[in-house]
């Protein structure tokens, strides 16, 4: 194909993952759509590579599984097999290869002269799918039962006509049945509509020049990684970091390992070292490793790459069985997130012996809240779920970026005039943290807090990390401020827990919560004075801390 229509067809695609992503989040219901848009919207071939990486990245690796899983089950051969105007559904780690239970994700096939030509899909957080607790993302699960309805891939739509009892039976397992009904009518809506958006195309195009275009666009992006891996050096790098705990044995971290071998324009990840699957909720699917794997390896190469499943052939993946980086049912899931950000750092720290100017320090890891209130606002869900934010540690020619989500996911923060409006609580303080970004040449990113008041009985979810473990400064940089969780504010029961859990509190008590602080990178005794007085000049950096942390490397 001519190298202009390639082009113009994937910005044809990228443009409508960009409208399904606009039309999703303005149609949302809950709060985890319109305010933290944990979902993703993608565009796929006819076996399930995704042509445009979304915004929500490590969703991205999840669809080739996904929809290879349904391809054996209604693919050729099948009884009923896959028609032009059917919805599929699934929220199952091990059958859909999803990220957690309360991850739905819908696909829908693109037909052209009666053959399958593309998908269209979307994931999407759902405020509650059942379970042992509300909002069904527990911290200390022991097994993917206890996380909430399981669905493998089956159909919502058939031939273009709905199956009510598919959604009824979902909604029968969920204690917010309204949330969770008008997000997902308003996802398989945009999924149809990309669905058709792309039949539309091949109209207008052709659908063997939309085949071919896609075929050209994975494979330029295979070679485009492969000349970058080949400018890599050849060898084996290694590195180690430990997870707070698994949410159930508090006393006992976990050890994510990595070796990366680089050799012949192919890039080698093994992953067999890692601590055995847990029976906390932390343990990873596959997907989730790649994404991991795909998201360290493009920040370690450089920007102007663009990510597609045709990367994976330039890619291996090495695992070991039942291990935390490759768990088997029943192990439970629900917390994985937390992982992803702390493999990351792993897999980065690695990567830094192949390409040491891109290195950065570790991150603070990003987190997750919910509230279940005991009646919440009237009109309103009672229950609260908020992505919270961390700090990027500092890298080469750059200081880390503070108060944001981390790594993966391009997550928003909820605003607090949003919380206090749908829910019965009051923020009173939401601030950045002096002196919590590790110190170095380029400092780490400033972790923040914020502290609530309850104006009613609820229980609280916390989940996070870097309570024991905070995260590493690099190249001679100090670390991060580690995270902290303390409930019942101010009161004789004062109490800083140790990690994720669950927790039940009482009108008026007030819990604070801080993120950890990234990592600093390179010596600070050689941070430019003009960057130190403008952290002094903005608080950044308290002057006890300048003292301690910059001043004293002078002289030593």
């Amino acid at each position: 194909m001519d190298a202009i229509t390639i082009q113009v067809l994937r910005n044809k695609i990228a443009s409508l993952v960009d409208e399904m992503h606009y039309h999703f989040y303005r149609s949302g219901y809950s709060s985890i759509i319109r305010e933290s848009r944990d979902f993703s919207c993608v565009i796929l071939d006819c076996t399930g590579r995704l042509i445009v990486a979304p915004p929500m990245f490590f969703h991205a690796p999840v669809y080739r599984h996904l929809v290879t899983r349904i391809l054996e089950l209604y693919g050729a051969g099948a009884d009923e097999g896959i028609r032009d105007g059917d919805v599929f559904v699934s929220n199952h780690p091990y059958e859909g290869g999803l990220p957690h239970v309360s991850d739905m994700a819908f696909v829908a096939p693109v037909f052209a002269a009666g053959e399958i030509v593309a998908f269209a899909g979307s994931i999407a957080h759902k405020a509650d799918v059942g379970g042992t607790i509300p909002g069904s993302t527990s911290a200390n699960a022991t097994e993917i039962f206890q996380e909430g309805l399981l669905l493998p891939p089956l159909k919502i739509w058939n031939a273009g006509r709905e199956l009510p009892d598919i959604e009824r039976l979902i909604l029968a397992n969920s204690r917010q049945p309204e949330l969770v009904r008008g997000d997902m009518r308003a996802q398989i809506a945009i999924t149809q509509m990309g669905a058709s958006r792309v039949g539309e195309l091949c109209l207008r195009f052709g659908a063997d020049t939309l085949r071919d275009a896609f075929a050209a666009i994975l494979g330029g992006a295979a070679e485009e990684l492969r000349q970058a891996i080949l400018r890599l050096p050849a060898g084996t790098a290694s590195a180690v970091g430990y997870f707070d705990s698994d949410g159930f044995d508090l006393e006992k971290p976990v050890r994510l390992a990595v070796a990366i071998t680089v050799a012949d324009g192919i890039a080698t990840f093994d992953f067999s070292s890692s601590g055995p699957q847990t029976k906390g909720p932390i343990n990873l699917r596959p997907a989730m490793v790649e994404a991991c794997v795909f998201y360290s390896l493009l920040g370690s190469l450089g920007p102007k790459l663009q990510f597609n499943d045709g990367m994976r052939d330039v890619l291996r993946f090495v695992y070991a069985p039942r291990t935390v980086t490759n768990s088997q049912a029943p192990a439970s899931v629900s917390n994985y997130q937390m992982t992803n950000l702390k493999l990351v750092d792993v897999i980065l720290e690695a990567l830094a012996h192949f390409n040491p100017q891109r290195a950065t320090a570790n991150a603070g890891s990003s987190s997750a809240l919910g509230i279940v209130w005991a009646k919440g606002r009237p009109g309103q869900a009672n229950l609260q779920y908020e992505i919270m934010g961390s700090a990027y540690g500092g890298g080469m020619g750059h200081d880390g970026a503070s108060g944001t989500a981390t790594h993966l996911s391009n997550l928003h923060i909820a605003p607090i005039e949003i919380l206090e409006t749908e829910n019965p609580c009051r923020i009173t303080r939401f601030e950045l943290v002096p002196d919590s970004g590790g110190a170095g040449q380029w400092r780490g990113g400033l972790s923040y807090q914020r502290e609530y008041q309850l104006l009613e009985d609820a229980t609280v979810t916390r989940r996070f990390d870097r309570t024991r473990y905070p995260p590493n400064g690099l190249a001679g940089g100090a670390k991060g401020s580690r995270s902290r969780f303390v409930i019942r504010l101010g009161s004789e029961r004062e109490q800083e827990t140790q990690g994720s859990g669950r927790f039940e509190m009482r009108t008026g008590e007030r819990f604070l919560l801080q993120s950890a602080g990234g990592g600093g990178f390179g010596d600070p005794s050689r941070r430019d004075p003009e960057a130190l007085a403008r952290d002094l000049a903005e608080g950044y950096v308290s002057p006890a801390g300048s003292l301690s942390d910059y001043q004293r490397s002078e002289t030593t």
